[in-house]
C-alpha cells in the first residue's frame, strides 16, 4: 500500500512542509529512513538525524523548524509521537481489511455469521457455531462446536478453540492460542496409575481481551474457566482449569496459573511467574518476575521472590543475601574470639 503526504496529513490533520504528492510504503526509524520510508521525530536528542534521514515523509511536532537543509518532506502535526501511533492504528486496519471466504474451507450445519465475515483458506467451523459482525478467522484455524464468537473479533492464523467457548466483542487471538483444551484433571488409583477426569465445563472469555501466541487456557472441569473483560494475556501463558482472572488485569510471558485459583481486578503479573491452585490473589496486586505464589495475596500487595513474599521486605532481605559469605565469615571469627 502506497500513501502520499497529502494522504497521511488528511488522516492526521497535519500540514505539508515539502512536496505533498511524494510516496511512501513503508515505515522506519529516523536514523535507518531510506525513500519510500515514512518516519517520526518526536524525542529531541534524535533531532540531528533529521538532516541526514533519507525517509520520504517525516512526522514533526508543528513547533520544529529545521536550523540546516533538509531533503525529507515533512508533515507537521501537534503531537508527532501520538500522530504517528494513530497512523499505524490506521495502518493496520487497512492491513487487516479482508472479507470473504477462501476455499477450500468448512463450514458445518447450523453455522450463523454475521456481516463482513472474512474466513481464512483451510478453516474448520463446526456445528452450530454463532459468530457476529466483522470477524477476521485466518487460516488453519480450528472451531469447535457450539462456539459463540463476538462482533469485531479478529483470530490470526492456526488458532485452535474447541467446543463450547464463549468469546465476547472486540478480542484479539493470535497465532497458536489453544482455547478449551482439557483441563490437567486426573485421579490416582491405588495401583499407582491415574484416571482421567472428564473435563465437560468450557472458557468464557469477555470483551476486550487479548491473548497472546502460543497461550492455553483449559477448559472447566464443571462451570467455566474466565477471563473478564479487559485482560491482556502475553505469549506463552498456561491458564488451568477453572481459572478466573479479573478486569484489566495484566499477565506477562511464561506465567502459569494453576488450576481454580481467582485472580483480582486491576493485578499486573511479570512474566515466569508460578501460581499454585485454589488460591486467591486480590484487586490491584503486583507481582514482579519470576514469583513463586503458594498462598493467597490480599488487595494492594507487591510482591517478589519464590517464595514470594512482601516487596520491600524482599529487597531489605537481598542485601543480606549478597553479603551472606562475609556475613558468615563475621560469624566465624566472632565464635574463634569467644572461645
Amino acid at each position: 500500500m502506497k500513501f502520499t503526504a497529502e494522504q497521511i496529513a488528511g488522516i492526521l490533520g497535519g500540514e505539508v512542509v515539502g512536496n505533498p504528492q511524494i510516496e511512501v510504503y513503508k515505515l522506519a526509524k529516523i536514523e535507518e529512513g531510506t525513500a519510500g520510508s515514512l518516519s517520526f521525530l518526536a524525542n529531541p536528542k534524535y533531532q540531528n538525524y533529521i538532516y541526514t534521514t533519507q525517509a520520504s515523509i517525516t512526522i514533526v511536532n508543528h513547533t520544529f523548524e529545521p536550523e540546516q537543509p533538509i531533503t525529507t518532506t515533512l508533515i507537521k502535526v501537534e503531537d508527532a509521537y501520538k500522530s504517528f501511533s494513530k497512523l499505524l492504528e490506521y495502518y493496520n486496519q487497512v492491513k487487516l481489511m479482508k472479507s470473504g471466504i477462501e476455499q477450500p474451507s468448512v463450514i458445518s450445519e447450523g453455522v450463523t455469521y454475521g456481516d463482513h465475515l472474512y474466513l481464512g483458506s483451510f478453516c474448520y467451523i463446526g456445528k452450530n457455531v454463532k459468530i457476529g459482525n466483522n470477524v477476521k478467522i485466518y487460516p488453519n484455524s480450528f472451531i469447535g462446536d457450539n462456539v459463540v464468537i463476538g462482533d469485531d473479533c479478529i483470530l490470526f492464523a492456526g488458532v485452535r478453540i474447541y467446543s463450547e467457548t464463549e468469546i465476547g466483542n472486540h478480542c484479539t487471538i493470535h497465532s497458536g492460542v489453544i482455547i478449551g483444551s482439557d483441563g490437567f484433571g486426573f485421579a490416582p488409583s491405588e495401583d499407582g496409575t491415574y484416571s482421567k477426569i472428564p473435563q465437560i465445563g468450557n472458557v468464557i472469555l469477555e470483551d476486550h481481551v487479548e491473548v497472546g501466541a502460543c497461550t492455553t487456557i483449559d477448559r472447566a472441569t464443571l462451570g467455566s474457566t474466565i477471563i473478564r473483560k479487559g485482560v491482556k494475556l502475553d505469549n506463552q501463558i498456561q491458564i488451568a482449569h477453572n481459572v478466573e482472572i479479573g478486569e484489566n488485569t495484566v499477565i506477562a510471558s511464561q506465567t502459569g496459573i494453576a488450576g481454580s485459583t481467582k485472580i483480582g481486578k486491576n493485578c499486573m503479573i511479570g512474566g515466569q511467574v508460578g501460581i499454585v491452585g485454589h488460591i486467591t490473589v486480590g484487586n490491584n496486586v503486583r507481582i514482579q518476575a519470576q514469583s513463586g505464589i503458594g498462598k493467597s495475596i490480599p488487595d494492594g500487595e507487591t510482591i517478589q521472590g519464590s517464595p514470594a513474599f512482601n516487596y520491600g521486605d524482599w529487597n531489605k532481605s537481598y542485601v543480606h543475601f549478597r553479603n551472606l559469605p562475609k556475613i558468615v565469615a563475621d560469624l566465624d571469627n566472632l565464635k574463634k574470639k569467644l572461645s
